[in-house]
């Protein structure tokens, strides 16, 4: 049997609520140091969601809602200089402390890294958004790979980010675990053959999730709960996700 060898974490929605409290906030911030009249609700961004990629999700409100706005540069000029004034507001906030990690997610963390797992990050958040979040609330150089951003050409639901991290881990995906919190994430994580956590948040909670190994509400702690929603639910478990859980689901054939 292959033993579990690595763990990887998505990181927006999955090691913390960044998407509402976090990276909605910051770009408000930006919209208005601009003077764009431009406002995400928390329903709005919701439905933002659904597109991967900040600048990208900035085009894409702009064409469905401001068809007819012009920008006063070259179009990649300014969504990438809108984004970038947006990323500093968001570490402004992850430096403020504003946005802790879920629940069980330090706790899992550091048990896979006393134990000897090989820790690493899958996300299509911008690299200095990921580290500020790890610098702020866990240690990056745990993560053996950390891969944001532009690093692949396509973002989830591809799962270039994936095979990438396989790819520079030198790992097969039966020899590791995934994290992820969306219905896109869970897309990208199986396209690349990796079986699948689910960690739903109040944004993805509705979604698609059949492809999972297993879906809770939160990792849990030992005295705070999570709730098994789906999936290969073990019968006799502690009520959080540990290191012993993960085995089992990973030694478990027919979760893949």
């Amino acid at each position: 049997m292959t033993k579990l060898q690595a763990l990887i974490f998505d990181v927006d929605g999955t090691l913390a609520d960044t998407e509402r409290d976090g990276h909605r906030i910051a770009f408000n911030q930006a919209f208005a140091e601009q003077g764009f009249d431009w406002h995400w609700s928390e329903s709005l961004y919701g439905e933002l969601l659904t597109i991967a990629g900040g600048k990208e999700r900035i085009q894409y409100y702009l064409e469905q809602h401001h068809p007819d706005f012009l920008p006063p540069s070259e179009w990649s000029e300014f969504l990438a200089s809108l984004h970038k004034l947006k990323t500093k507001y968001y570490r402004k906030l992850l430096t403020s402390a504003a946005i802790p990690l879920r629940p069980g997610v330090k706790r899992l963390i550091k048990e896979a890294k006393e134990q000897g797992l090989r820790l690493a990050i899958a996300t299509t958040s911008a690299l200095p958004n990921a580290t500020a979040l790890l610098e702020q609330t866990l240690d990056p150089d745990w993560f053996e790979v950390i891969a944001a951003g532009d690093i692949v050409p396509a973002k989830k639901p591809a799962p270039d980010v994936y095979n990438y991290v396989l790819d520079k881990m030198g790992l097969a995906a039966n020899e590791c675990l995934v994290f992820e919190d969306s219905f896109h994430g869970l897309q990208a994580s199986i396209g690349a053959g990796l079986k699948t956590i689910v960690t739903v948040n109040n944004y993805t909670k509705d979604q698609d999730f059949s492809a999972a190994c297993l879906v809770v509400n939160h990792l849990g702690e030992l005295d705070l709960p999570c709730e098994f929603l789906a999936g290969n639910i073990p019968s006799v478990t502690a009520n959080y996700v540990d290191l012993a859980l993960l085995d089992l689901l990973h030694s478990d054939s027919s979760s893949y």
